[in-house]
């Protein structure tokens, strides 16, 4: 018993400083300029950019193989952020920023298909085969994937609503002296 107790040690020792010494020599290197980009994108993992994931999104924008202003949720800010980033100017005036959006269910006209379920990058979206769905806010990023495949459109992109924990004092307007 101690002698299989002991083998099995010293092979899962040995094969663990194996695997440690692997990682550390056959380590790929990674830009760290695309790291960053990807920091900066909401990760939502929407592929509304025509790229996968942000991961992909950001490959390419550190490539100079995209433009800044690919991302749609990430609207007029991220885009700037981005251009600033890569030192690049952009033009600003075809991207439309509607502000932070959720998804938000029709229930009257929610036929239940779960459709929507099944291209939500976040799983938001509650509910079964034949039966209401639901959004939960906190998960949604609104990426209007789902208001894209709705048969019935009763799923829509609504502003996010100003609750307690949502409003923030505004900032006085600054006065010219």
């Amino acid at each position: 018993m101690l002698v299989s107790v002991g083998s099995l040690s010293l092979m899962g020792l040995a094969l663990g400083s194996m695997l440690g010494a692997a990682s550390r020599y056959l380590a790929v290197e990674e830009n760290p300029l695309e790291a960053e980009i990807q920091a900066m994108l909401p990760g939502s993992q929407c592929g509304q950019c025509g790229y996968v994931g942000c991961a992909q999104a950001a490959a390419a924008l550190a490539k100079g193989e995209a433009q800044v202003t690919l991302c749609p949720p990430g609207g007029k800010a991220t885009a700037e952020a981005l251009a600033a980033k890569l030192g690049i100017k952009v033009d600003l005036s075809a991207v439309v920023d509607s502000g932070p959006q959720i998804a938000d269910v029709t229930e009257e006209i929610c036929i239940g298909c779960s459709r929507c379920l099944k291209v939500c990058p976040t799983d938001a979206i509650i509910g079964a085969a034949k039966q209401v769905h639901n959004v939960i806010r906190e998960a949604c990023t609104g990426c209007s994937s789902c208001v894209n495949v709705c048969p019935t459109e009763a799923l829509s992109l609504m502003p996010i609503p100003v609750t307690l924990q949502h409003w923030v004092w505004p900032q006085p307007a600054s006065s010219a002296s």
